[in-house]
């Protein structure tokens, strides 16, 4: 992959999209070979080296969202940046910002269960680029959307990675999905193969 590429990774339910998303998040353990991303490979690190590593260089883009309810839009979105060591104003600066660009500035200081879901997806997505990550992984993004807002969530991401220069990997089970991904993969008896 390369900086700015979406690609999407297809196949059925059960093949293991989801696992090959925990592989490369350095949350599963792989029997056989090494991940690395950026030249850092994660085999040689412990817990924390991995907890650090996962907060600074990936973004996550979830089917149920993962907001916390507790916290404010502004708050979730500016939570990456709090756990990277960002200080309050600053995070909260870049977190305003992010929601700018995916439409929801105004609602900065609504409360999650406010939202629908299309917005909360964009929130997620504000999230999981705010701190510019090298990587964002995508399980089923549009899995609880209608078509309208999945495609308005689809578009936007792309757009948003492209013009970070992040990378993202999206797995999905949808070819309507998949139209937005720069190259299509197969996830098929634990091989990718180009769709």
């Amino acid at each position: 992959m390369k900086a700015g590429e979406f690609v999407a990774v297809m196949g059925e339910s059960g093949t293991g999209k989801s696992t090959l998303l925990n592989l490369i998040a350095g949350l599963e353990t792989p029997d056989a070979g090494a991940i690395a991303l950026a030249g850092q490979a994660l085999g040689g690190l412990d817990d924390r080296a991995l907890t650090l590593w996962r907060r600074h260089a990936l973004g996550f883009v979830f089917q149920s969202f993962h907001i916390l309810p507790h916290l404010s839009v502004g708050d979730n979105v500016a939570l990456p940046l709090r756990l990277n060591g960002h200080r309050a104003p600053a995070a909260a600066k870049a977190a305003s910002a992010m929601l700018e660009r995916v439409g929801l500035a105004a609602r900065a200081a609504s409360m999650p269960s406010e939202l629908s879901g299309g917005e909360m997806q964009r929130v997620a997505i504000a999230r999981a680029l705010v701190h510019q990550p090298l990587l964002v992984l995508a399980d089923e993004p549009t899995g609880n959307l209608d078509p309208d807002n999945a495609a308005r969530v689809l578009a936007l991401l792309a757009k948003q990675v492209r013009e970070q220069g992040a990378m993202c990997l999206m797995v999905t089970h949808s070819h309507q999905a998949a139209l937005v991904a720069d190259r299509v993969l197969r996830l098929a008896d634990g091989c990718l193969i180009a769709a």
